[in-house]
């Protein structure tokens, strides 16, 4: 996770907690269900939907919806993850917080973050309690937390393409009867109107459902990397606060 920076970790007062980016996503949907109630009433969107021939439109609303519950489980399990790094953090902040990792640390509570540390304390103990580098074990951390956030990204670019797709189909439409248009031919002058119109209506709405659909995904996933990247950043500041220094702290004396 190269985005992501060691930052400080402030108290659950200080700093909203991570249950709150499934908060803020569930507001962002409610707004968007909204959004689309009203453009529904006014018919623009039953509208669009007759208009588009292609059906692109709809494999794009299609294509957003199972999206949206993609990102909706990325940010439950972020959000869980958050709450479990906070326990572990309470747990290890503890006066006698260093005994959980005797046992290598199987009573924290269940989670990234705990399968971290248990990598450390293993990593710890092959190596005799010597300075922990935990650089390597960070960077699985990250990748595991980031999972599959990267759908979004692709998401996004593929909507957009396939507004594209769309307008290029539109206007492939819009000026094919060009071609054998008759301008004396007043019958084929006004067929010929009707589909440059149809054309042009395919060209214009799969480009903005297009649009729209990239930029809403680009907003719901970007919430979820900043959870992401706080959860990270907790993490950190965690291991190199509590548990890397008990770990070094038993490394035995060599004798003089």
């Amino acid at each position: 996770m190269s985005s992501m920076t060691i930052g400080p970790i402030a108290g659950s007062t200080a700093d909203p907690s991570e249950r709150s980016a499934l908060l803020f996503w569930m507001i962002f949907t409610g707004l968007s269900i909204f959004a689309v109630v009203l453009l529904w009433r006014f018919g623009l969107i039953h509208l669009m939907l007759t208009s588009d021939r292609t059906y692109i439109s709809s494999v794009i609303a299609l294509l957003y919806v199972v999206t949206c519950g993609h990102c909706f489980l990325r940010t439950r399990a972020i959000a869980r993850e958050g709450a479990a790094a906070r326990r572990c953090r309470a747990v290890l902040a503890a006066p006698d917080g260093s005994k959980v990792l005797d046992a290598s640390a199987t009573s924290l509570p269940r989670g990234l973050v705990r399968d971290h540390i248990e990598s450390l304390v293993t990593k710890a103990a092959a190596q005799d309690f010597r300075a922990v580098d935990q650089t390597l074990l960070l960077r699985t951390l990250a990748d595991r937390m980031r999972g599959s956030n990267g759908f979004g990204a692709f998401v996004s670019d593929t909507l957009m393409k396939l507004g594209l797709l769309g307008t290029i189909v539109g206007f492939i439409i819009m000026l094919a009867p060009i071609a054998g248009l008759d301008a004396a031919d007043k019958v084929a002058m006004r067929s010929s109107m009707g589909l440059m119109s149809d054309g042009m209506a395919v060209a214009m709405y799969t480009t903005l459902a297009g649009l729209v659909g990239s930029i809403l995904v680009r907003i719901q996933y970007y919430m979820l990397d900043a959870a992401t990247q706080r959860v990270f950043s907790d993490a950190v500041v965690l291991t190199e606060t509590y548990v890397t220094p008990a770990l070094e702290r038993r490394r035995p004396e060599t004798p003089s």
